[in-house]
């Protein structure tokens, strides 16, 4: 596994709240390379909770939202031959809960291409939890154009 996820090696200075490195209230996901996709450890904290013990769900969507977007960047630079990945937004996302996801447990969540077109991808995440899985999520991901208000936000 490399040392640094794709979100400090690429977007240092992002100030995403789930992903951006430089947001010191933020999430600060780090997200790594796989064969197939992307995968990420994420251990919740305290303040992440819906009720005692267990994380809520707008964590989760925030979670899996932001890796599935890094997923399709770093799909879309590979495809393409670039050097950098493009920049992505999400276009739409699904966040199926399937049980209550712990506090106190890493959490494992994948991210794999299911479609894969020039300029943007459908990403399939799980998350697991002590080998369960919680939720499942799917999303479409776009790469922006210059004149997006979201075009230079990587760089």
């Amino acid at each position: 596994m490399q040392e640094v996820g794709v979100q400090r090696q690429y977007a240092p200075n992002s100030i995403c709240f789930g992903c951006g490195p430089a947001n010191d209230k933020g999430l600060k996901i780090d997200s790594y390379q796989t064969a197939d996709g992307l995968v990420l450890r994420f251990t919740p904290s305290e303040e992440h909770q819906a009720f005692p013990g267990m994380i809520n769900g707008g964590i989760i969507g925030t979670l899996l939202d932001c890796h599935g977007n890094w997923a399709a960047a770093m799909a879309i630079m590979k495809d393409q031959g670039m050097n950098h990945p493009p920049c992505t937004v999400t276009a739409k996302y699904e966040v199926k809960l399937r049980r209550p996801t712990p506090l106190g447990a890493e959490l494992e969540i994948l991210a794999t291409i299911s479609e894969l077109m020039v300029d943007r991808a459908k990403v399939e995440m799980t998350l697991s939890a002590d080998g369960k899985v919680c939720a499942l999520g799917s999303g479409l991901f776009v790469a922006v154009k210059e004149g997006h208000p979201a075009y230079h936000r990587w760089h």
